[in-house]
């Protein structure tokens, strides 16, 4: 498979690109990004086929569908870590809530968060590319708190690979805070940034497209990569968790085979949304994608008006901090596939320069086809819990806004898969106040309020971070992340 550039070519990138290239330099032409030239057909077919596939058959299936150029033990290895999820057997439980909804549970994995589904088989595959080509790469990482501690946790110690990850200092929970800043390991330098994630974005898609920052990393003899969404080596990982809560619901023989659903996604860099389009576009019987936000509901009310509007905005601090965004970079994928090169470039140069673009009628029709959406405000977020904890369930605060867009979105009484994309530990405070009413408590307060009215354990993983000593100390402005990114190399 090759993958071209979703802003067209500017004669100074090739016009296509393989898989590992892409990983490798996933930034293109124009500032854009890489898309895949064409999809393979996971139809019916290829569904039948898999209803009785573990998860990582059902993974080397979909790769190899896709003729990534990857050795196939260098793929053995990296689905190999899924079995150090929760459960080997099946690291993805798809849960019933309500009759018609079900909760596919993403956070299984050493960081507690949906991000290792894709980050943990793509440090393997990136650290091998390096090794294979005796080439050093420094792997850039923009976090809003999920992101981070998987991208550290997948690349601590890995050959071949220096990681800079930059969060926003004051914008994460503590517990992720915590998750990165202990993490002591040679390769990684971990940076807060005074600012908002949109500010870590902005830097990473700078840097990764800086022609005098690479000269200056090829003089030290280093390349330059990104675990973000923005490559599509995260992406491709992303797609097989859709088809497979697909299959557990067939399963569980809660739908038959060819019955369509909703995949209802909490969104912020819309990564995860872009997986599920991509599923849906391969053939997953998908009616809509229901994208959840929060107040920074920039997503809502692009799909409901075609106006993606930045003029005056802030990021809003929220109860769910992973989507506070205001730029979703993945967006531009879809843009490609559905309106081609020049009107994707026109768009994203008009959000560049304007802060503001507006689709046509007819964009609007064919994107609010594929999606619907809504936002939930924190109170009723915290509702969410509540009465959804009263039933059995608990949840975090990302999966909650989902229960919104399950609510108001839904136009068919079809079955509905919620993506939960992280543990309850994540955002303990958030859940306390949601459920006890106290407010402003510490994590490992919160942590053990919620574990004795559950009657749970707090996971060793997250219970031994507080014992853990810190040594990532850097915070600083936002204009100094080149600066403290090279005094690291």
């Amino acid at each position: 498979m090759h993958f071209i550039e979703t802003r067209g070519n500017d004669g100074q990138h090739p016009e296509k690109i393989s898989f590992s290239e892409a990983i490798l330099s996933p930034i293109s032409s124009f500032g854009g990004l890489y898309s895949p030239e064409s999809l393979p057909d996971l139809g019916i077919d290829f569904l039948n086929s898999h209803i009785h596939s573990n998860y990582k058959t059902l993974a080397r299936a979909m790769l190899t569908a896709f003729d990534v150029d990857i050795d196939a033990d260098i793929i053995h290895r990296a689905l190999s870590l899924y079995d150090n999820f929760d459960d080997a057997a099946n690291p993805v439980p798809v849960v019933k809530v309500e009759d018609d909804l079900y909760v596919s549970e993403l956070w299984h994995g050493p960081t507690r968060a949906f991000k290792d589904m894709a980050l943990q088989p793509f440090g393997v595959v990136l650290s091998a590319i390096a090794q294979n080509r005796n080439e050093q790469y420094l792997i850039l990482t923009a976090t809003s708190g999920d992101t981070g501690p998987a991208a550290l946790e997948t690349f601590k110690n890995r050959a071949n690979v220096l990681v800079a990850c930059m969060y926003p200092d004051g914008g994460t929970s503590d517990v992720q805070r915590l998750q990165m800043v202990t993490e002591d390991a040679a390769n990684l330098k971990v940076i807060g940034v005074k600012g908002d994630f949109d500010d870590t974005q902005s830097a990473l898609k700078h840097l990764l497209a800086s022609k005098d920052f690479k000269a200056t990393l090829k003089e030290k003899n280093i390349h330059l990569s990104a675990a973000n969404s923005v490559n599509f080596g995260r992406i491709i990982f992303q797609t097989i968790y859709h088809i497979h809560s697909y299959l557990e619901l067939v399963r569980q023989n809660a739908i038959q085979m060819g019955e369509k659903v909703y995949l209802n996604v909490p969104s912020g860099n819309f990564g995860n949304a872009l997986g599920g389009y991509y599923a849906m576009k391969m053939g997953l019987p998908v009616e809509k994608i229901l994208i959840a936000s929060n107040r920074n509901n920039i997503l809502t009310r692009l799909i409901n008006t075609g106006a993606y509007d930045l003029r005056g905005s802030e990021v809003i601090a929220t109860t769910s901090p992973a989507m506070d965004i205001l730029k979703s970079s993945n967006l531009e994928r879809v843009y490609f596939d559905l309106f081609g090169a020049e009107r994707t470039k026109e768009l994203m140069y008009q959000l560049d320069n304007d802060k503001y673009y507006q689709l046509t009628d007819a964009e609007l029709a064919t994107i609010q086809t594929v999606f619907a959406a809504d936002y939930c405000e924190d109170d009723e977020g915290k509702k969410y819990i509540r009465d959804t904890f009263a039933k059995g369930y608990l949840m975090d605060p990302h999966t909650a806004t989902c229960f919104k867009t399950y609510e108001t979105c839904r136009d068919k009484p079809l079955k509905t898969i919620i993506y939960s994309t992280a543990e309850w530990t994540k955002f303990s405070p958030v859940i306390a106040s949601a459920l006890t009413g106290e407010a402003g408590a510490r994590d490992i307060d919160a942590l053990k309020s919620i574990a004795d009215k559950a009657g749970i354990e707090i996971p060793a993983i997250i219970n031994g971070l507080f014992d853990k000593a810190v040594a990532q100390k850097s915070v600083i402005e936002k204009d100094e992340i080149e600066k403290e990114i090279l005094s690291f190399l």
